[in-house]
């Protein structure tokens, strides 16, 4: 993960103070994959350090939003919602998660694997846009009622299954890492040949807490029958997914199969998604992908 955290001249956007505080930001990351190492006393100096990257990023959204503003750059109300999502929902679940964990080394992972890779991607392709060097990945972001009623209806579903209480982390996820994951991708169609592809990432602590719990009895490592019982869960969620605000509404299931991180990694990649959340269960991060047509 280290090697991932050095700055790269090609994230370079060829603007001074966007391009100063961006290596600014890897370096408090490069920082923190190091103290999160220590285990002497890695968990509280990685309290501060967090409270540090947090701020500055704060800090850093309202200075590149300024510059926007100021060059009259036309997508800035989608990326000012990016940052929003990022600072008023990502952080906040995000510290939430380390509070009540005590600084886990499973929580401080979640925060720096999802803040690593959200920095990557929203430098890479985001932050390029304001410079016209590459189009923005969020040409359509749905917002407003329909945003609310799926936000909700995902919230109720998870609880209904799981039987857990559950927080949206991100309504721009874009990929990142949370640790190792179930991967499965379900292809709906209907008679107008009209498709639907829905991406479930659900972390494998998720589904073995789940399974252990119908089972009654603890089960220690992900296997065939627990990968099995994800796809399972997945089909199911869509189902019930549906009571609530029916996205497969006249489709019909056409396959289900799992894939690897590299091949949703392509398939986000490839173009992006109509829809695209992270939520946390208070035992596992599990992400929410769909992409029409």
């Amino acid at each position: 993960m280290s090697k991932e955290a050095e700055w790269d001249k090609r994230f370079n956007i060829g603007v001074d103070s966007i391009d100063n505080a961006h290596r600014k930001l890897f370096s408090i990351v490069r920082k923190l994959i190091h103290l999160s190492k220590d285990e002497s006393n890695g968990q509280w100096a990685c309290a501060e350090g967090i409270k540090y990257f947090k701020n500055y990023t704060v800090e850093h959204f309202t200075d590149e939003e300024a510059y926007m503003r100021a060059i009259g750059y036309q997508d800035y109300e989608i990326h000012k919602r990016l940052h929003d999502d990022m600072r008023f929902k990502t952080l906040p679940a995000l510290e939430r998660d380390l509070t009540e964990s005590h600084y886990a080394p499973e929580a401080i992972h979640h925060f720096l694997g999802i803040c690593l890779g959200w920095l990557t991607a929203h430098i890479q392709i985001e932050d390029r846009a304001i410079t016209g060097k590459i189009s923005n990945r969020w040409k359509t972001d749905h917002a407003g009622a329909d945003m609310d009623a799926l936000e909700l209806a995902l919230i109720v579903t998870i609880q209904d299954i799981f039987r857990l209480q559950t927080e949206i982390v991100s309504e721009h996820y874009n990929g990142e890492d949370f640790g190792p994951s179930i991967i499965v991708r379900l292809a709906y169609s209907e008679a107008a040949k009209e498709r639907v592809q829905i991406f479930m990432v659900l972390e494998e602590g998720l589904v073995l807490e789940t399974v252990s719990a119908m089972l009654n009895m603890p089960l220690p490592r992900t296997d065939r029958l627990i990968a099995s019982a994800g796809k399972e869960l997945s089909l199911r969620m869509v189902k019930q997914l549906g009571l609530h605000c029916s996205p497969t509404t006249q489709y019909q299931l056409e396959s289900s199969h799992f894939i690897t991180p590299e091949q949703f990694k392509k398939a986000f990649d490839s173009e992006a998604f109509d829809y695209s959340f992270l939520l946390n269960t208070g035992h596992g991060y599990f992400a929410f992908c769909v992409k029409e047509k």
